[in-house]
């Protein structure tokens, strides 16, 4: 894995670069390779606005982006799956809670509404 240079540095090798000498040259005298001070010189030019492209604070900001979004969808496929295996054991009928399923299995003589109809209609001729 190639080493991680210090911001400094890297601000300090394009700074040479943008006064005029040669990117072999400065490339030599800090022991790096060519490809990686263009690619510096090149970041520094759009992040000067001097060229089009994402600015350095974008990418971070574009990368930081992605990982949560890696995040979430790695914590979706997590609940997908906890959902499927907790469907298949859940201990009432589809489409039925706990208390419905208690009412459900309760024995009744009549229905509610008769119940209601008949304390209605025992009251009414009680005051007759």
């Amino acid at each position: 894995m190639p080493k991680a240079n210090p911001a400094e540095f890297r601000h300090c090798a394009v700074g040479l670069v943008r006064a005029g000498r040669k990117v072999p040259v400065v490339a030599d005298e800090l022991q790096i390779s060519d490809a990686v001070l263009r690619r510096w010189v090149r970041q520094d030019r759009i992040d000067r606005g001097g060229i089009p492209g994402i600015a350095t604070a974008e990418s971070a900001e574009l990368r930081k982006a992605r990982k949560r979004i890696r995040e979430l969808e790695q914590e979706l496929e997590i609940l997908k799956i906890a959902s499927k295996f907790l469907g298949q054991e859940a201990p009432y009928p589809k489409g039925l809670t706990g208390a419905a399923e208690e009412r459900r299995t309760e024995p009744h003589s009549r229905p509610p509404a008769d119940i209601a109809t008949s304390a209605c209609t025992q009251s009414s001729s009680d005051h007759s």
